[in-house]
């Protein structure tokens, strides 16, 4: 595998495992909310409402914090790279000792190293000086649009579960049936994530279904109390 490919699988990784945070999020947040909701009164039409409500603002924050965060780390990658690029035009020899004084600190002999860096140089010193110094694939830059759309389908995805489970069942079962199907999900959510990072997956659901229960269990408490007054 080269080392362009290795970039390629990691970064399709992390969008994956971003993913599936996008949509743990929406699972969570709608469910509090709907499930607090539900807590205040039994109008499906108002329950429905706040569902949809929270769906809409969730994804788009998510999809506008998103392209913030990436834009902002693109921005910032641009113009480490156009730095370089200077420094390499203005200072060959000396960015040439640079990549070697690196190389050699990962292991390589001198000699090595030294060789490394000439042929690197060689091929594509901007590309070379982007991976071994700055960690940054130059063809792979992170595109904001493409980050604000998955944050937005997959906060979306997951919203779409709570509200359909306290909406479609019966006043008397509605509560029961959202807890129920929200759990099962954030126990495929934390399994699906812990996989993806190499993390335990007991650990990852536990912590998952906690949150997720502790949530729901407040907003129907604090829907309960203003309900009632």
């Amino acid at each position: 595998m080269t080392q362009t490919q290795s970039a390629t699988i990691s970064t399709r990784l992390n969008w994956l495992r971003a993913g599936v945070l996008g949509a743990n999020d929406g699972i969570i947040s709608t469910a509090g909310l709907v499930v607090g909701v539900a807590g205040a009164t039994t109008s499906r039409t108002a329950i429905l409402t706040a569902g949809v409500a929270g769906l809409l603002a969730g994804s788009l924050s998510m999809a506008a914090g998103e392209y913030v965060s990436v834009s902002s780390q693109r921005d910032s990658e641009r113009a480490a790279l156009d730095l370089e690029r200077r420094e390499l035009a203005e200072e060959p020899e000396a960015e040439l000792d640079e990549l070697t004084e690196m190389l050699a600190a990962r292991g390589l002999s001198r000699a090595v190293a030294r060789e490394a860096a000439e042929q690197l140089t060689e091929r594509d010193a901007l590309r070379a000086h982007a991976r071994v110094e700055l960690g940054i694939e130059p063809d792979e830059l992170a595109n904001p649009w493409h980050a604000a759309f998955a944050s937005l389908v997959a906060f979306t995805v997951g919203a779409v579960l709570p509200l359909l489970a306290i909406v479609l069942p019966g006043a008397s079962v509605r509560v029961p049936v959202t807890v129920v199907g929200v759990l099962g999900a954030l126990t495929l959510c934390g399994v699906v994530s812990a996989r993806l990072g190499g993390a335990p997956v007991p650990r990852a659901v536990l912590r998952n279904v906690l949150g997720g229960a502790l949530a729901m269990a407040v907003t129907y408490a604090v829907g309960t109390w203003l309900g009632a007054g």
